[in-house]
């Protein structure tokens, strides 16, 4: 517990001062993200700074005495779609080759996890095979870009990387020895907060495709393993991730349907609404954390615990998040 303690605090520290020093090279460079038609910010800001808890998560996991494929998995996969992020954050690299290397780090991932685990479906196991790697690799790729179309105001997608760390490490709590993947997780959490606390409204710096795009494939992997532990894991997953997923699903399956270029930028997800409406990014990114920790999370607990099936389970969570991306005009045609 106390080298848990010290390696948590250290990753806070480390992460912290990683981002300040990143913050004034970005400044120094001009690395500055420019508020556009399509923005939700008004000042130029700093951006990259997701760099700092890739960095001190990557160079941590060395320190943490873990399987070695699930290490190869999660170092192979977030380096190659950080550095991606990171070239992409001061160059503009095109999306085919974008998609490209994220299907490529996706491939790595499930290489060293050993593809798709069994899925449980009510009283049924479904073993998918090889089809399993091409399911599994669509959904780490669409993890990842999620994160990214995500990341849109200030401090939201660092508290939900922290929130589903924090209900994956009760998940494995409630349920099994796990005290090495809950190692990771922590890691994880209190690097991403360390970043946090230049990126908390109002933001000081911006996280970066670097950042977003590890976060979304990282925990994407975390899902996945925690299925091969036990099946009904991965529905309390895809029960924590639910803010994301929802929101990002819905914007662009309304974009699809209207006849948009779902590929282009935009602000229409329920998230940038909702800052619009309320006039600021705290009470969103706020809500976005109550929305996790009081509502998400007892339902991920309960179906860890197999007191409700994990399809029921994700049906229930998702359902008022259906409704909060319906009321918030998610995907709608912006008139102003």
């Amino acid at each position: 517990m106390l080298e848990r303690s010290i390696l948590c605090l250290i990753g806070f520290g480390c992460s912290a001062i990683l981002t300040g020093l990143i913050r004034r090279y970005a400044l120094k460079s001009n690395l500055l993200d420019i508020p556009n038609s399509r923005s939700s910010h008004q000042q130029p800001t700093p951006r990259g700074g997701g760099a700092a808890f890739v960095l001190v998560f990557l160079l941590g996991l060395q320190l943490i005495n873990l399987a070695s494929d699930f290490v190869w998995a999660l170092f192979g996969a977030g380096f190659l779609v950080a550095v991606v992020g990171f070239l992409d954050d001061h160059g503009h690299i095109k999306a085919r080759w974008r998609l490209l290397a994220h299907f490529v780090a996706a491939a790595w991932g499930l290489y060293f996890l050993h593809g798709l685990p069994t899925l449980q479906w009510f009283n049924y196991s479904l073993n998918l095979g090889w089809a399993g790697y091409v399911f599994a690799a669509i959904y780490l790729v669409w993890l990842l870009n999620l994160f990214n179309f995500m990341d849109g105001i200030d401090g939201i997608a660092a508290i939900e990387a922290i929130c589903v760390c924090l209900g994956g490490v009760l998940v494995y709590v409630l349920q099994s020895d796990l005290d090495h993947q809950i190692d990771v997780l922590l890691l994880l959490a209190t690097a991403v907060a360390g970043f946090l606390c230049w990126n908390f409204p109002p933001a000081k710096i911006f996280m970066g495709d670097a950042g977003s795009g590890f976060l979304g494939i990282i925990l994407g992997l975390f899902s996945l393993k925690a299925a091969s532990y036990d099946a009904e894991f991965l529905w309390s997953w895809l029960i924590l991730l639910a803010v994301f997923i929802v929101d990002a699903s819905w914007t662009l399956c309304r974009r699809f349907y209207q006849g948009e270029k779902v590929y282009l930028a935009h602000r229409s997800h329920a998230y940038q609404y909702a800052a619009r409406k309320y006039g600021a990014h705290l009470p969103v990114s706020l809500g976005v954390m109550v929305i996790n920790l009081c509502w998400l999370l007892p339902w991920a607990a309960m179906v860890s615990a197999h007191w409700i099936n994990g399809f029921l389970g994700l049906m229930v969570a998702y359902l008022p998040l259906m409704f909060l991306a319906y009321r918030f005009k998610a995907g709608e045609k912006e008139t102003t």
